[in-house]
């Protein structure tokens, strides 16, 4: 796609931290021109600058901190929109996107479950997006909604798919440790996360266990199957601040050997169409050998921050093979994630 055919793209819910990352991404994207930031109507009518916290590393961009907020009316000069907003607020106001002609790129928990709304890591299954003409036939959309996993589900399901395609997953084991920008800006208080470790955040682990059955699984008759797979979850916040860590055991129909998961990990590169896109990483997972390998601070980069890095792969005593995983929860997890689900569907004709 050239620059002078660059499809314009607003953000909604730019104020808070993954707007934010949306909006520095998104600046001199090679396919993608930001033309409208929208919020809620405390912000809506003023500078970005000036209704925006600025909460991430670096500065806005000065085109951003110049441009009037919107309110979340599906009037914007775009035709694709990134939907950062809460689950409650996205519920109301996506749909009015979609029934208006817009591709929706949703951040949001609120249509990930919805059986016509195609929940998608590229590199997983991007065949989902076949559920579009259902969406669009049983709802009237001229538009569209896909959305992304949740932040953790994204570093359990990238591993577990070129696992499962090889070996056949049975059963999954995952025990998560949260970094606190997943709960989003100002997040957990400092006198509840420092030196602590907090073994609940609500709703994640129903999450994680529905969305990994869910992107594993396939599309029949225009509708979605789950993976017949077991996934127990347990899912903790630790003082860290980007990069989620997953310690998963997996028991798979064929027990493959150590050396052998690991060359169907270091192997996978997903679609074809989705290597040629340009957020798409190189290498989707990478695996580390080194005993204390992977770590957030030192692993959650990798890529630019859309790889999930894989490490410590041995066998299980309970079940098959056990390994870690590090993947960027901000980057990759959300709004990188998204923005590549948003290449991908130009890629595939239903944004133009």
């Amino acid at each position: 796609m050239s620059t002078e055919t660059k499809v314009p793209v607003a953000v909604l819910g730019a104020t808070g931290a993954v707007g934010q990352r949306f909006v520095q991404l998104l600046t001199d994207h090679p396919w993608f021109e930001i033309v409208a930031l929208a919020a809620s109507e405390r912000s809506a009518g003023r500078p970005y600058a000036d209704a925006c916290n600025w909460v991430i590393p670096g500065d806005p961009p000065p085109f951003a901190s110049e441009m009037m907020v919107s309110s979340l009316e599906p009037t914007l000069p775009a035709r694709l929109v990134f939907s950062a907003l809460p689950a409650s607020v996205a519920r109301e106001v996506e749909p009015l996107f979609a029934q208006a002609g817009y591709a929706v790129c949703s951040n949001a928990s609120a249509f990930r479950y919805e059986p016509d709304v195609p929940l998608v890591i590229p590199e997983v299954n991007a065949d989902h997006l076949a559920l579009i003409e259902r969406q669009r036939a049983e709802r009237g959309w001229s538009g569209l909604i896909v959305t992304s996993p949740n932040c953790t589900t994204t570093g359990i399901a990238m591993p577990l798919k070129p696992l499962d395609v090889a070996f056949g997953l049975r059963q999954v084991f995952a025990t998560s440790m949260q970094a606190v920008s997943g709960g989003g800006y100002p997040g957990v208080a400092s006198l509840d996360i420092l030196g602590n470790v907090l073994p609940y955040i609500g709703g994640e682990e129903e999450k994680i266990e529905r969305e990994t059955r869910l992107l594993l699984g396939h599309v029949a008759d225009g509708r979605r199957v789950e993976a017949e797979v077991v996934v127990s979850a347990q899912a903790n916040r630790v003082p860290v601040l980007d990069g989620h860590t997953i310690c998963l055991s997996v028991g798979f129909e064929k027990r493959p050997t150590v050396e052998e998961a690991i060359a169907a990990l270091a192997d996978f590169c997903g679609p074809d169409a989705v290597r040629e896109l340009p957020s798409a990483p190189e290498h989707p997972i990478l695996v580390r050998r080194e005993p204390d390998r992977p770590q957030p601070r030192r692993d959650r980069d990798a890529e630019g921050g859309m790889a999930v890095t894989v490490g410590r792969v041995r066998e299980c005593p309970l079940l098959d093979l056990r390994l870690v995983s590090v993947s960027h929860n901000t980057l990759r997890g959300a709004a990188s994630g998204s923005i590549l689900n948003a290449e991908l569907l130009v890629a595939k004709g239903y944004i133009k």
